[in-house]
């Protein structure tokens, strides 16, 4: 493998591969287990949780006495993350339990960040525990980039004392892909030519941002492996995935052009959130929320004459677990139905049906103009375009003088309705 990754980025006769990306994810294994282990026997306890039956879990005496993190030991006994603590008891009563601590893990969180920027200044934070770095152009700097990766792993483990699993490849998607091959402490590769044998004969479900709905769906087309959804048809995933459907297959193919982004601007994104009185579960008020974010963020957008080709919508449930997804547009855009539309498409294909105690809602990638591409879909008219954009400033006048969302298009309406009876939890 060294002689290949050499071969891939040092031979001067191969120039068209020079230009390939290289793409590192660093995800740390069991991160609140981890990070809660290491602050315990930073002031003195005797063990190291990870190697006992534990878990970092919430009050038992409220609402939110449930699994956030286990141990392999716990795991071995049928633990599950989520699980109340008191059936976790039941199947292991020397069960250990310990609280969450959020101000110690985004310690922690920055603490490796920091870490890893002085390898690349093109660093994503992807969440609390999970970074992106850009590496492409820096061969000159480092001589094997799988070399490298053990040297970060280890060296993370020796400074910080936990462990992470790194990914490399020639893109987001399959960084993240790899580093999710085997736990814990590895590093795994998928280049564009290791696709057809480490990547298609997983489950069509492991493919990243394939969510249950779209995995029940794909099934049912008899797509089962990420080499069927490889092969299948361009039409058949469109009509049945609208264009959700192009990034399926070209997830399946390894394709992804996103860029690692930097969060270093003051003005990168804007979001909104909402805590809910209630654990919400029905689909019609969830989306109701999200119609009201999407209002405001666009009327936000419009009045700073600013743009976005980023949307990801955010959730907390009610075991206060956050997980989010977010969708990159091909043309970046201030439409509240552009903008609704993705945010809709985005939680159709990733809500996990829990009840959800926040929902939120990010704009990134934020421009001051509109950024073309060319399509392979039909664009509407010059006229209809410029009629859109009037009415869309009529309404904002409109909202801004008599109250926020009093009028919205109708076709933004119906978007949020269903036939899902109303029910909270």
């Amino acid at each position: 493998m060294f002689e290949k990754i050499e071969k891939m980025f040092y031979n001067e006769n191969e120039v068209v591969i020079m230009k390939e990306r290289i793409i590192f994810h660093i995800d740390v294994n069991n991160a609140f287990l981890s990070w809660t282990a290491v602050l315990l026997l930073k002031n003195g306890y005797k063990e190291d949780i990870r190697t006992i039956a534990s878990v970092i879990g919430g009050d038992e005496s409220k609402r939110h006495g449930i699994v956030l993190a286990k141990s392999p030991v716990a795991k071995k006994v049928g633990i599950t993350t989520a699980q109340v603590l008191y059936q976790a008891k039941q199947k292991c009563p020397n069960l250990q339990i310990f609280p969450a601590n959020y101000e110690w893990y985004y310690q922690k969180s920055n603490e490796l960040y920091n870490y890893l920027s002085s390898y690349t200044p093109i660093i994503e934070r992807y969440s609390i525990d999970e970074c992106f770095l850009d590496m492409t152009g820096t061969n000159y700097l480092y001589d094997d980039y799988l070399s490298l990766a053990y040297k970060i792993k280890e060296d993370i483990k020796k400074k910080f004392g936990y462990t992470v699993n790194i990914g490399i490849g020639n893109n987001k998607l399959c960084a993240k892909m790899a580093s999710d091959f085997e736990k814990p402490d590895r590093v795994h590769t998928l280049f564009k030519e290791e696709i057809p044998t480490k990547l298609w004969p997983l489950p069509v479900g492991d493919l990243f941002m394939c969510g249950k709905k779209t995995k029940q769906e794909l099934n049912r087309l008899s797509i089962f492996t990420i080499k069927d959804l490889s092969q299948a048809d361009d039409k058949v995933l469109e009509r049945n995935f609208k264009s959700q459907g192009r990034y399926l297959k070209e997830a399946s193919l390894g394709i992804d052009n996103t860029p690692v982004e930097q969060r270093t601007s003051k003005n990168q994104s804007i979001s909104i959130s909402e805590t809910l009185p209630f654990d919400l579960i029905d689909e019609v008020k969830i989306k109701s929320v999200l119609f009201r974010q999407t209002e405001e963020l666009a009327r936000q957008l419009r009045k700073q004459k600013l743009f976005t080709d980023t949307i990801a919508v955010i959730f907390k449930n009610k075991d206060f677990i956050s997980y989010s997804a977010q969708y990159k547009l091909d043309n970046a855009t201030d439409n509240t139905k552009e903008i609704y539309e993705t945010v809709i498409n985005i939680f159709e294909k990733n809500y996990k049906e829990d009840a959800l105690r926040l929902i939120g809602l990010r704009l990134s990638g934020l421009k001051k103009s509109k950024e073309k591409q060319i399509s392979l879909f039909e664009e509407p008219s010059k006229v209809e375009k410029e009629d859109e954009e009037l009415i869309q400033k009529t309404m904002d006048s409109i909202n801004e003088k008599f109250g926020k969302a009093l009028v919205a298009p109708a076709s933004l309406k119906i978007i949020g309705t269903s036939k899902t009876k109303n029910q909270y939890k």
